[in-house]
C-alpha cells in the first residue's frame, strides 16, 4: 500500500511538473477555441437578429411608398440605410424609394437613393440596376458625361445587354452615331434573340441605317443574355426591381 502511495506522488508530481512548464499554454488555447465559438455563434446571432429587423424597417418603407408620401418615404429610406445600410435590404429600400420618388416628381432625390445604392450596395446586382436607372435619369437631364461614367467599371456579365444598350443611347443623344451604333450592335448580340427587348435594339439600329440581321449574322456570336431585359434581378429580389428604369 504504502508502495502504492509513492507511486501516485510520483505521478503527481509528474503532472504538476508538466502543468507548470505547459499550463499557461494549454489555458490561452482553451480559451482562444472557446473564445472563437462563442464569438462565431454571437456573430451569426448579430446577422440573424440584423436582418430580421432590416426587414421589418423594409417594411415601413414599403408602407411609405404606399401611402404616397414622398417625405416619409425619405425618412424611411435614410433611417433603413443609417442603421442597416450594410443589408441588402436596405439596397431593395433603395431602388423602391427611388420609384416612387420619381413618380412622386422629386428626381434628384430618387438619383440620391439611386446613388447611394450603386456606391455603397454590396450586392453586385443590385448595384447594376442603380447604375442603370441613375444613368437613365442622367440622360434625361442631359448630364451626358456624368451618365456614361455610371456606365464604367465592371458589371455582372448578365446586365451587359443592357449597358451596351443603355451608352447606346446616351451616345446618340449626344449626336455620336458611330459610337451609339456601335454599343447597339453589342446590345444586340448579347441579348437572347428570344427576349423582347432585343427588338427595341433592333428598331434603334433600323432608324441608324442598319439591318442587324444581315449585318451581324456574319460577325462572331457573342454569349447571349438570357432574358437580362425582362428580369434584371432574380425573382428573389423582385420588390426591389420595380424602382423605375426610365429611358
Amino acid at each position: 500500500m504504502k508502495h502504492l502511495d509513492l507511486e501516485e506522488q510520483e505521478q503527481l508530481d509528474q503532472l504538476k511538473s508538466f502543468w507548470n512548464q505547459y499550463g499557461n499554454l494549454i489555458s490561452t488555447a482553451l480559451i482562444v477555441v472557446f473564445g472563437s465559438i462563442a464569438a462565431y455563434n454571437g456573430y451569426h446571432y448579430w446577422q440573424r437578429s440584423q436582418a430580421l429587423q432590416a426587414s421589418t424597417m423594409y417594411d415601413e418603407v414599403d408602407r411609405a411608398v404606399k401611402s404616397g408620401d414622398a417625405a416619409k418615404v425619405e425618412r424611411a429610406f435614410t433611417d433603413m440605410k443609417d442603421k442597416f445600410g450594410a443589408t441588402t435590404y436596405a439596397q431593395q429600400a433603395g431602388l423602391l424609394a427611388a420609384r416612387e420618388l420619381l413618380d412622386k416628381s422629386k428626381p434628384d432625390a430618387a438619383k440620391v437613393a439611386l446613388a447611394w445604392v450603386a456606391d455603397s450596395g454590396n450586392d453586385e446586382s443590385y448595384k447594376a440596376v442603380a447604375k442603370l436607372r441613375l444613368a437613365a435619369l442622367l440622360l434625361e437631364a442631359k448630364s451626358y458625361d456624368e451618365a456614361l461614367k455610371r456606365m464604367e467599371g465592371s458589371f455582372p456579365k448578365e446586365f451587359s445587354a443592357l449597358v451596351s444598350d443603355r451608352r447606346g443611347d446616351i451616345f446618340m443623344a449626344q449626336g455620336k452615331k458611330a459610337e451609339a451604333k456601335a454599343e447597339y450592335e453589342k446590345a444586340y448580340k448579347a441579348f437572347d434573340d428570344r427576349t423582347e427587348y432585343r427588338r427595341l435594339v433592333e428598331v434603334k439600329l433600323n432608324a441608324l441605317g442598319v439591318d442587324p440581321v444581315t449585318a451581324i449574322a456574319s460577325a462572331p456570336a457573342a454569349a447571349p443574355v438570357a432574358q437580362a431585359a425582362k428580369e434584371p434581378v432574380s425573382a428573389a429580389v423582385t420588390p426591389a426591381s420595380a424602382a423605375g428604369d426610365k429611358k
